[in-house]
């Protein structure tokens, strides 16, 4: 027998192989690893930037005149932070007019406000401070120059102004309604807006995406209807918001408007309906969010093992009793985390809102699913838009506002998983 035919050993081929290769390997993993080292360093940078310039415009010096000097409104020799809550009554109705007095007193009786109360009335009513410049916290800190010479050409024409370092976050920016005067407005009625929105959008899409995947995850037989579906599903996932915002408008403002306006309940006056409320806008949400949740909570119905389905039939259980109490059980961590990434999309939505009839400017607190509305990230898109600078900074701690709102909601989101997760431990 000829040698030269003998086949090679695969087993030296393959070490021929490998040895041939490892440097070239080693090469390869080395540049993806610093490829994802970059990407991690490109992230962390920009998630930074961000931080930065919000802390940034959030806080800094404010150029601030007052019509009326607080120094002036002594009473009975006490400074106005010092004077008792008849005093400051009584230095109310001396410097404002009697019908604004008497309007303010009809809006909610003076015995019931109190002191802090009673000094912002002052504080808007006659003091009236006005914005006359504003500066960054980092030119605040680190330019002092150039904030005394911007600041000198402001007392040019503003004499009497008199530089504050200002908090933008504050309690007021939490407690006020909107308002045309950037030290007076705040973010109560968006916030309102947002968490009655997003509590609608949860109560509908959660557990119709949950009832969708388990039909096409444990129910639905392998044919071409369901495939189709299961495609649209997955296409609809990518559709750009501003399309279900111009459905929600067609749908539920427009075809059923007796409904969301809640005149079918005689909550309206008639000829006064408008399906532009809370309703409508949690309506197009949950069929904004709907798709990314099925999609979600298919996949976490998916990694249940079938040997625990198999387990359960083995013992008698029927087909909903083994989906009810082994299945969704397991799924159910999965589940909540497909959630968490819908509501963290649903609360940052603009322009779908926008096209249902979001106000951009409304300071009446809505007070149920049928009221008028806006939202945080509304609220933030109209104030960084105005050409008031002072606005801008409104808007950065509004920012910081939808942030800890949106942290709050995925940490509520987060515990529930955890638990549930401890509990099939």
């Amino acid at each position: 027998m000829n040698l030269n035919t003998i086949p090679k050993s695969p087993l030296k081929t393959v070490e021929g192989y490998t040895e041939n290769n490892l440097p070239r390997r080693h090469r390869t993993a080395m540049i993806w690893s610093l490829i994802f080292q970059v990407s991690t360093i490109i992230g962390i940078v920009a998630l930074t930037a961000l931080l930065y310039n919000i802390t940034n415009q959030s806080f800094g010096y404010v150029a601030i005149q007052n019509k009326v000097d607080p120094a002036s409104l002594v009473r009975n020799g006490k400074a106005l932070e010092e004077q008792t809550k008849e005093e400051l009554i009584a230095t109310l109705e001396e410097n404002i007019s009697k019908n604004l007095f008497r309007k303010l007193g009809n809006d909610k009786p003076w015995e019931e406000r109190s002191e802090l109360e009673l000094q912002q009335l002052i504080q808007d009513n006659v003091i009236k401070p006005q914005v006359k410049g504003t500066w960054t916290l980092t030119t605040s800190i680190f330019r002092k120059a150039k904030v005394e010479a911007e600041l000198a050409a402001i007392r040019e024409k503003n004499p009497e102004v008199k530089l504050v370092f200002m908090s933008w976050l504050n309690p007021r920016l939490f407690n006020s309604p909107q308002s045309s005067d950037a030290l007076k407005a705040g973010v109560r009625t968006a916030i309102l807006g947002s968490l009655f929105t997003i509590l609608i959008t949860i109560l509908v899409a959660f557990p119709v995406g949950v009832s969708a995947a388990i039909y096409l995850e444990e129910y639905a037989s392998d044919n071409w209807i369901n495939r189709v579906i299961q495609t649209n599903i997955n296409n609809l996932a990518g559709v750009p918001s501003i399309i279900y915002g111009m459905l929600g408008l067609a749908i539920f403002v427009r075809t059923l408007e007796p409904l969301t306006s809640g005149a079918v309940f005689g909550l309206v006056e008639p000829g006064t309906a408008n399906g532009r409320t809370i309703l409508s806008a949690g309506l197009t949400l949950a069929i904004l969010i709907l798709p990314l949740l099925i999609i979600n909570a298919q996949e976490a119905i998916r990694t249940v093992p079938d040997s625990l389905r198999q387990a359960s039939y083995g013992v008698g259980a029927t087909k909903w009793q083994t989906i009810w109490h082994h299945v969704l059980p397991n799924a159910i961590p999965g589940i909540l985390t497909g959630t968490i990434l819908s509501i963290s999309r649903a609360m940052g939505e603009t322009a779908p809102l926008v096209v249902v009839g979001a106000s951009t400017f409304i300071d009446i607190d809505p007070s149920g699913p049928f009221s008028k509305f806006t939202t945080l990230p509304i609220q933030i898109y109209q104030w960084s838009v105005r050409p008031q600078p002072e606005f801008r900074n409104l808007a950065a701690a509004a920012i910081v506002i939808l942030m800890i709102l949106l942290l709050s909601l995925n940490a509520t989101a987060i515990l529930f998983r955890n638990r549930f997760s401890r509990r099939l431990m």
